[in-house]
């Protein structure tokens, strides 16, 4: 048994957060891993910004200004520059980073990356080519998110659903050129289809809130198009974006260059949900094209592609049955023994 410790210093949220309503990506990312570490044996603590210690599925959870512990076997700094130094008497520091590192070439993080050296997590492919070949730090590592079990097991549907599309990504990542694409080209030609989205600033805590004026017009624009059978909805719990995603026929997301993992689609398609999306950021890496969806070219193909899945039964089911099938292979415990290889010797 190994003593992890991962310190965060993002939103407020603890382990009991993912049953309580819409966490971000990261949020339910940290929750996931840990977690899986304390199901696979290890001894973990959780330093952030919780409003107070508790232990929720094994994991301790302890605010961060209460300080950590003196060592660790393995110190996994999340995100923040301020961190990696807290714990010199760990046997081993690592950095897990989440966006596009083109924000550690700054000096404060650049010189920290110097003198300590920690191995550098990236979740994805596309995620590790944003850092420069030049830039410092120690061993380099890709570990992807895992995909929760509660996804993994979504059962087969036995008919397809309504003429249903989904969007559950952040507002900001081109929902306004979607709902271009939906009112002037999809909705006319699929009379009665429906796009639901699943979409608002306060899934993001403090960063949400402080675009949530930005964020509201493109929302304010969805429901505007109400006639046009677009649905605004509040962000959810998991719980309940699985029963959502048993009602959608696909998800459609255009993709962004700030993408470096895109949970929402892998969560999608792992419940069996076909996606739509183009060439930006990773959602490539989400989706297999022609087996479990579509990755278009241009806008074009993009909105040839989501009429057919609307509208072709088969087409769906195949594209259905085969993310059920592709798209489960990877979920947090193998996340977790991927970080177990970083334990020193």
């Amino acid at each position: 048994m190994a003593h992890i410790v991962l310190a965060d210093d993002g939103i407020e949220f603890d382990g009991e957060s993912p049953a309580q309503g819409p966490l971000g990506g990261v949020e339910s990312s940290i929750v996931n891993l840990t977690h899986a570490l304390v199901g696979r044996g290890h001894d973990v603590s959780v330093h952030n910004m919780c409003a107070a210690s508790k232990v929720i599925k094994g994991v301790s959870w302890n605010p961060l200004s209460d300080g950590l512990p003196k060592t660790a076997d393995l110190f996994i700094a999340n995100r923040g520059d301020k961190l990696l130094p807290l714990m010199p008497a760990a046997r081993r520091t690592v950095f897990w980073i989440h966006n596009p590192a083109q924000y550690l070439l700054k000096w404060r993080y650049l010189s920290k990356l110097w003198r300590l050296k920690p191995a550098i997590i990236f979740i994805g492919n596309y995620h590790a080519s944003t850092y420069p070949v030049w830039a410092p730090g120690g061993q380099r590592v890709v570990i992807p998110y895992g995909i929760s079990d509660d996804f993994r097991n979504v059962p087969e549907a036995e008919s397809p659903p309504p003429a249903r599309a989904i969007f559950t990504s952040n507002p900001l990542r081109s929902l306004d050129w979607l709902l271009d694409v939906w009112e002037n080209q999809i909705h006319n030609r699929v009379p009665g289809a429906e796009l639901h989205i699943f979409s608002g600033a306060m899934t993001y805590g403090r960063v949400g809130a402080s675009k949530s004026a930005e964020m509201e017009v493109t929302l304010e624009r969805a429901r505007s198009l109400s006639g046009q059978g677009v649905v605004l909805r509040k962000p959810v719990s998991k719980q309940d974006l699985i029963a959502e995603f048993g009602k959608a026929r696909l998800m459609m997301y255009k993709g962004d260059d700030n993408e470096t993992f895109c949970l929402a689609l892998g969560e999608a398609q792992a419940a069996g949900v076909p996606a739509v999306v183009q060439r930006y950021g990773s959602v490539v890496e989400r989706v297999k094209h022609g087996q479990t969806g579509v990755v278009a070219d241009n806008d074009t193909e993009f909105m040839e592609a989501a009429v057919a899945f609307l509208q072709d039964d088969d087409y769906w089911r195949e594209s259905h049955i085969n993310a059920q099938r592709l798209q489960r292979s990877w979920g947090w415990d193998d996340a977790a023994r991927a970080f177990e290889e970083l334990l020193p010797s």
